[in-house]
């Protein structure tokens, strides 16, 4: 069997998720920074196309929000970024507001658990 795997370019964030006092083992198996205060913490995970935007994306929020960079993926367009709920929540507002009415990308919701 073979498969092929396509990615259809666009101008989309099709993902845009807030993790809210995740508990220590998620911070562990990504990979993130362990010595934070788990309790005022919160993940902020994004991905968007084309792939390439994460980088701008990734501008955006260290420049609106005191966060920490935690992975970025220029290839599969994925940004995962930690600090306060707050500042999560401010750099994923900022990312969101600046694709859809600067550069015309249609966003989805802010999710959160």
């Amino acid at each position: 069997m073979r498969i092929i795997q396509e990615t259809v370019p666009g101008r989309q964030i099709t993902l845009a998720h807030i993790i809210a006092k995740p508990r220590p083992i998620i911070y562990k198996k990504l990979g993130l920074n362990p010595s934070i205060d788990y309790t005022q913490s919160a993940i902020g995970v994004l991905t968007m196309s084309p792939a390439e935007m994460a980088i701008i994306g990734s501008d955006l929020a260290t420049k609106a929000s005191d966060i920490d960079l935690g992975f970025l993926d220029r290839f599969s367009g994925t940004l995962i970024f930690t600090g306060t709920l707050s500042h999560v929540e401010t750099a994923l507002k900022e990312i969101l507001h600046f694709t859809q009415n600067t550069l015309g990308f249609a966003i989805c919701p802010i999710t959160r658990s």
